[in-house]
C-alpha cells in the first residue's frame, strides 16, 4: 500500500509514526518532510498547498490513501480535487470544510440546529461591531472568522479591550484577510476540552479527549499560540459526558452538515467548554490538531489506518469502535526564541541519542529540517513536541519535562506545567 501524508508538522510526523505501526509494510510519502519523517517517508518536492499538482503526482504514482493534515489545503478544496481524480483521501470537501475556515457559517449552522454554543453576533463592518461591544458592556471574545493558523481568537476582560481587538482584527490587519468578517460571542466560563471523532457523514466513532494549553506562558498567560503543550485523558470527560456530547454534539452536528448538502467525512474536531450548563462548541476544526494529535495517537491500540481507509473509500464506520491504551500522554512543545512574535530559523538542535530510541518518549518533529551537512536545525515557530507515556498524567508529563530539558538549541523554551489542572484534580482526590 502506498500512502501520502499532506503536510510537515508535527502533527502529520504523529500521522506517520502511527501508520508505520498499523501497516509495517506500507510505503509512506510526505509533502516536503522535516528532520524527523525521513525515517519513516519518503519526502515529495510539492508544498501542501499546490492541490493539481499533488493530485496529479498521487494518480501518477498510484496512491492508495491520502490524509489531509492542515486546514489550509482542506478549505482550498483538495479533496475535491482528489476526488475528481478518483483518488480516495481522506478530509472533508471544500464546502465542508467551512466549518473551520469560516467560524460565521459554523456558528451559524449551530444556531439552525440547536447544537449549543455561545451566543453571538457576526459583523462585517467596524462600526456595527464596536456599537454591539458597547450594548453588551462586559467580557467578549473576538474571533476572526477565518483561518488565522490558531492565533485568530482574543479574549476581552472588558469593553476596551474588546474594542482594540475589533479595531487591530478588522482595520490595522492583525489575522489578514481572515479578520474582514469578525464573530463576538458572549465569553463563557469553564474547562476547555478537545474532542477529536472519526465519521463517514453519518456515523460517528469519538477518539479519546485531551485537552491542549493554547496560551504561551504558564499558568495560562500571555499570547495564544498554535498551542504549547496536550495531555490525554482527561478525567472530567466521564462516560457519561463523552456520551452527551455525542448526542447533543457530534452526530447533530454531522447530521446538520448532510441536512445543508455538504456532508462531512473525515475528522471532525470539536473544541469544547464545559461550562455549568453543559459542554458547549467553543469552536470546529476539519482536521486532527496540534498537539492534541501527538498525545491521542500513541494512546490508540487498535488501527488507525483501517477506519480511515474506509472513510476515505467512502465506505461506513457502522459498528467501528476503538482500542485505547490504559495509560496517559503528555506533550512538551518546544518553541523557537521570540515565538508566537518574530524568531530566528536554522538554528542547530542537540537531540539527545538515548530520547530517539526510548519506548516511553516520543519525540515529534514540527519546525525541524536537515542542513546540508545534515545537522539537524529549526524551520518555525514550534520545533518539537515530546510526548511521554506513563501509567497517570503527573508521571507522563514530569516525563516529557525532563526529556524536553535534555533537548538543545539557542532560545528554546516552553511550558513546565503541562496537565496543572489534571494534575490538580489528582492531587485534590488523593
Amino acid at each position: 500500500m502506498k500512502i501520502l501524508v499532506v503536510g510537515n508538522g508535527g502533527r502529520e510526523h504523529a500521522l506517520l509514526w502511527k501508520l508505520r505501526r498499523d501497516a509495517p509494510g506500507a510505503e509512506l510519502f510526505i509533502t516536503r518532510g522535516n528532520g524527523g519523517t525521513d525515517a519513516l517517508a519518503t519526502s515529495i518536492p510539492l508544498d501542501a498547498g499546490e492541490l493539481q499538482s499533488l493530485a496529479g503526482w498521487a494518480e501518477q504514482n498510484q496512491i492508495d490513501l491520502t490524509i489531509v493534515g492542515p486546514e489550509a489545503p482542506l478549505a482550498e478544496g483538495i479533496a475535491d480535487h482528489f476526488g475528481n481524480h478518483r483518488l480516495p483521501v481522506f478530509g472533508p470537501s471544500k464546502q465542508a470544510a467551512r466549518i473551520e475556515s469560516s467560524k460565521a457559517f459554523a456558528k451559524g449552522l449551530m444556531a439552525r440546529h440547536g447544537i449549543p454554543t455561545a451566543a453571538f453576533q457576526v459583523f462585517t463592518a467596524l462600526p456595527e461591531a464596536e456599537d454591539y461591544v458597547r450594548s453588551v458592556a462586559g467580557p467578549v471574545v473576538v474571533k476572526a472568522s477565518g483561518l488565522a493558523a490558531g492565533k485568530g481568537v482574543v479574549v476581552c476582560d472588558d469593553t476596551d479591550q474588546a474594542l482594540t481587538a475589533l479595531r487591530e482584527t478588522m482595520e490595522g490587519g492583525a489575522f489578514g484577510v481572515a479578520g474582514a468578517e469578525v464573530v463576538v460571542e458572549e465569553r463563557m466560563t469553564g474547562e476547555e476540552l478537545s474532542v477529536f471523532a472519526l465519521t463517514d457523514g453519518q456515523n460517528v466513532v469519538p477518539m479519546v479527549p485531551a485537552q491542549d494549553h493554547k496560551r504561551v506562558g504558564e499558568g495560562e498567560s500571555g499570547p495564544n499560540t498554535g498551542g504549547m503543550g496536550a495531555y490525554a485523558p482527561v478525567s472530567l470527560a466521564t462516560p457519561e459526558l463523552m456520551e452527551r456530547v455525542e448526542r447533543e454534539i457530534l452526530r447533530p452536528t454531522v447530521a446538520a452538515m448532510a441536512a445543508e448538502g455538504c456532508p462531512f467525512r473525515g475528522l471532525l474536531y470539536a473544541g469544547l467548554m464545559l461550562t455549568p450548563d453543559g459542554p458547549k462548541v467553543v469552536e470546529f476544526n476539519c482536521r486532527f490538531g496540534d498537539p492534541e494529535t501527538q498525545v491521542v495517537l500513541p494512546l490508540l491500540r487498535s488501527s488507525l489506518l483501517d477506519p480511515i481507509l474506509e472513510i476515505a473509500r467512502g465506505g461506513s464506520l457502522a459498528g467501528v469502535r476503538l482500542g485505547w491504551s490504559a495509560q496517559a500522554a503528555a506533550t512538551t512543545v518546544l518553541a523557537s526564541g521570540g515565538y508566537p512574535g518574530d524568531y530566528p530559523s536554522g538554528v542547530p538542535i542537540h537531540l539527545p541519542a538515548e530520547l530517539q530510541s526510548s519506548d516511553d518518549v516520543i519525540v515529534f518533529h514540527a519546525g525541524t529540517r536537515r542542513a546540508d551537512d545534515g545537522a539537524l536545525v529549526t524551520a518555525g515557530g514550534r520545533v518539537l513536541a515530546v510526548t511521554a507515556l506513563a501509567p497517570t498524567v503527573a508521571a507522563a508529563a514530569e516525563r516529557s519535562r525532563a526529556a524536553a530539558e535534555s533537548i538543545r538549541f539557542e532560545g528554546k523554551h516552553f511550558r513546565r506545567d503541562i496537565g496543572w489542572r489534571e494534575i490538580e484534580r489528582a492531587n485534590a482526590h488523593a
